[in-house]
């Protein structure tokens, strides 16, 4: 498939990257159609509407990060995803200028059942998690050095 993104131009795509959001992102409803597009050599994704060429999401396992990351789905959110074996996690970033104050959202994470092409961003209840956790910390940093 063929699509045009205002970050690459057009690109080529793998049906295997496309997935559905049945019901879209929160305050993006409409838009219900991604595809995850890997950044290489990076541990970042795009994730690029289908629809919409100016409409994508920087997103990161936030296990590359801060590795204790855990949560448990919901039975609403395991049969919507029809979660049957592992899932994929992605945390959506926000890059600033001063790159050391990126961060990632922790308390909605984009939850995607790769065998079934579907996805959801889940919004937490009851977590200690922040729409704006920064990426590099020093605990990521001691993570990512092996330290």
């Amino acid at each position: 498939m063929l699509i045009e993104t205002s970050t690459w131009g057009k690109i080529e795509l793998d049906e295997h990257s496309i997935y559905e959001f049945p019901r879209g992102l929160p305050g993006f409803e409409s838009e219900t159609s991604f595809a995850l597009i890997p950044w290489e050599d990076t541990p970042f994704s795009y994730l690029q509407s289908l629809k919409e060429k100016e409409l994508s999401f920087l997103v990161v396992s936030p296990f590359e990060f801060k590795q204790d990351y855990s949560f448990e789905l919901s039975e609403e959110d395991k049969e919507e995803l029809k979660i049957k074996e592992d899932v994929a996690v992605y945390s959506i970033v926000t890059i600033h200028s001063d790159v050391t104050k990126s961060t990632m959202n922790l308390l909605a994470p984009v939850v995607i059942n790769p065998a079934h092409r579907v996805g959801k961003q889940v919004v937490l209840q009851q977590t200690g998690y922040v729409t704006k956790h920064l990426i590099w910390t020093e605990e990521s940093t001691s993570a990512k050095e092996g330290v």
